[in-house]
């Protein structure tokens, strides 16, 4: 093997005097990266060739070029550090050579292809790492962006101790500066499966590596290609094939997000929202359970649930119960005289009181609601639920569904609004957890908890389950 890719390389200008080839680690259309010795220092590199071959063309030369100046500029432990770039031309090779340090590790696309799998802890740890190194990348003076972040472009070495590994990012060919996108030709680049749809058009901004990354992750959790996925408006559904923690979930939902605004903005967020689930907005809301609340919340890594009871009989349903009594007092005699009639002229009057029967059981419920029905918000990994329970009877107030379909948290502060007399009429305060079309509403107008320190503490605890930012309205 190893004489068969001598006998394609440069064979002379030095290149064969100075560098033994060990293997070939990579080969593509006019491209080779092989595994050499330097024999000079002993040490082993890497040694990337470009061709002027048949399949040569011009944007090879350039992002080559691009890929040299972007390693001769950064410094970090987790790249490959430049060590020489120079132009070859024998008589069985011309094209340009570039040489960096060997990171004697394997790819996570190789311990994919092994069999490895990954826990959540050990996805995070690697997250944080390759965040960290796109900090250092975005904070270069013009920003430089990787383009094309994927398993087999992460590197990881061996476990040691309680840690995953050293994690490495490799493979510049498809990097970019900020400043070098801004008024040319962009050279659309990348791997399918792991680039974000601004990408395919030729745009690229720092947030673009966070969706490959996100995506890379996915890959890591799920073990399917992202690309094998199933997708919903251009988004990745990797919820059912992934077993994480909500919070987890929500951030990789926020990475992936097709849509650029609507992404983490930078990695440095990135890295504060992973470290951080709990993202709330700037004015503090009340983070303890009120004084004297009834409420009852139990939560877990694995579980939360809201149990609101009864509110208690109020003076203000005194006339209802009055009414009802009075109202299905009535029925009664009327249904009682209707059946005493002669058959069959008894059955059409009989069937006459159907409807306001309705209507007086209607009022008896909502009279014994507040006394007897308490209401239950479940959350676990799997779905949301919200029910109702009175008299040993459950029924969904709302549709189940599943957890991982939670897309907001938007709380409602206490507001007035007028009526089309001027009237000046109090709106309760709410929180809404949004599920696909599903919306589960606490609080608001007729709801048994109208406490707003109530609402804000169930909100506070919510956010910090789902790993979501609570959102005023």
């Amino acid at each position: 093997m190893t004489s068969q890719i001598l006998g394609e390389l440069p064979d002379g200008d030095g290149f064969a005097s100075r560098y033994e080839v060990q293997q070939q680690l990579g080969k593509k259309a006019g491209r080779r990266t092989l595994l050499a010795r330097d024999r000079m220092t002993g040490e082993l590199v890497v040694v990337k060739l470009l061709s002027f071959n048949s399949d040569f063309e011009w944007d090879d030369l350039k992002l080559f070029e691009r890929e040299a100046e972007t390693l001769k500029s950064l410094s970090h432990t987790s790249i490959p550090r430049y060590l020489d770039y120079f132009e070859v031309n024998t008589q069985n090779f011309k094209g340009f050579a570039l040489v960096q340090t060997y990171i004697a590790a394997q790819s996570l696309e190789q311990y994919l292809q092994a069999g490895r799998t990954f826990t959540e802890a050990e996805v995070k740890e690697i997250a944080k790492a390759i965040l960290e190194i796109l900090i250092y990348l975005h904070e270069q003076n013009p920003p430089v962006i990787h383009r094309d972040i994927k398993p087999s472009n992460i590197l990881l070495s061996d476990r040691s101790g309680n840690s995953v590994g050293q994690v490495y990012l490799v493979d510049f060919g498809s990097v970019q500066t900020v400043a070098a996108s801004e008024g040319s030709t962009v050279t659309v680049v990348g791997t399918y499966g792991y680039m974000p749809p601004e990408q395919f058009g030729g745009r690229t901004v720092p947030a673009s590596d966070l969706y490959s990354l996100g995506a890379t992750l996915i890959y890591l959790l799920t073990g399917t290609h992202p690309a094998d996925l199933p997708q919903k408006d251009f988004r990745i559904q990797f919820e059912q094939a992934a077993n994480i923690t909500p919070a987890f979930s929500h951030w990789l939902k926020w990475m992936s997000e097709p849509s650029l605004e609507r992404r983490l903005p930078s990695a440095l967020k990135a890295l504060e929202a992973l470290e951080n689930p709990q993202v709330i907005n700037s004015t503090a809301l009340s983070v303890t359970k009120p004084i004297g609340s009834k409420i009852t919340l139990t939560k877990n890594a694995d579980a939360l649930e809201i149990l609101i009871p009864p509110t208690g009989f109020k003076g203000s349903t005194a006339f209802m119960v009055l009414f009802a009594i009075a109202w299905n007092s009535f029925i009664l005699f009327w249904t009682i005289n209707a059946l005493a009639a002669p058959f069959p002229v008894n059955i059409p009057f009989a069937l006459f009181s159907l409807p306001f029967w309705g209507a007086g059981l209607h009022m008896v419920y909502l009279i014994l609601s507040p006394i007897l029905k308490r209401i239950r918000l479940h959350l676990d990994r799997s779905s949301i639920t919200f029910t109702s329970e009175m008299l040993g009877l459950k029924f969904n107030r709302v549709p189940p569904t599943p957890t991982q379909e939670i897309t907001k948290l938007v709380y409602t502060p206490r507001t007035f609004t007028s009526d089309f007399q001027g009237n000046r009429i109090e709106v309760p305060p709410q929180l809404t957890v949004w599920a696909g079309v599903n919306r589960y509403q606490i609080g608001g107008k007729g709801a048994p908890v109208e406490s707003e320190l109530e609402i804000e503490w169930l909100a506070t605890e919510l956010s910090d389950w789902l790993g979501l930012p609570i959102q005023r309205e």
